[in-house]
């Protein structure tokens, strides 16, 4: 399922292969230097041609700046936001959650806090049963720990939970 999840992101992003996001920059810069560009000679339009005619052109040149610099932004804003829908759907569906890694890289010590008080629930009635296992090896996985680590948080919630 997780094949099928990771072909449905692709299929998504794959929009996107023709155009490389080096592109989205270029727009923005070269939109950005044409309304530089637009706007100096706006205020400075020299004597080459007559000032009004050369500060028409400059406003046209600063407007063509702005709606090219605006396509690149777009572009890379409408790529992240599809990105980001595809990734929240995959999670929706079963897939990884990003977020949850995130979190355990961030502070794994919390989670393993969470371990302890799942393995004293699990020893509560002084056995933990196979389903009890099966989850409590999913949160070993998720949260990264070895099972030598898992068998001494286990060894101490079952230690507090007899005293």
């Amino acid at each position: 399922m997780a094949s099928d999840d990771r072909t449905l992101v692709e299929e998504r992003l794959s929009v996107f292969d023709e155009e490389a996001d080096i592109n989205d920059w270029v727009e923005v810069f070269a939109g950005g230097a044409m309304m530089v560009l637009g706007l100096f000679h706006m205020f400075n339009p020299g004597d080459i041609v007559d000032a009004e005619v050369m500060q028409w052109f400059a406003a046209a040149v600063f407007s063509a700046g702005i709606i090219w610099a605006g396509h690149g932004m777009k572009d890379m804003v409408v790529k992240d936001i599809r990105r980001s829908i595809a990734m929240m759907e995959e999670a929706a569906t079963g897939g990884v959650d990003h977020a949850l890694i995130r979190d355990v890289l961030r502070d794994p010590s919390s989670y393993k806090e969470f371990l302890f008080k799942e393995y004293e629930a699990a020893w509560e009635d002084g056995v933990i049963t196979e389903e009890e296992l099966a989850e409590l090896k999913q949160i070993q996985s998720v949260i990264g720990l070895s099972d030598e680590e898992a068998q001494a948080i286990s060894e101490a919630a079952k230690e507090n939970k007899s005293k």
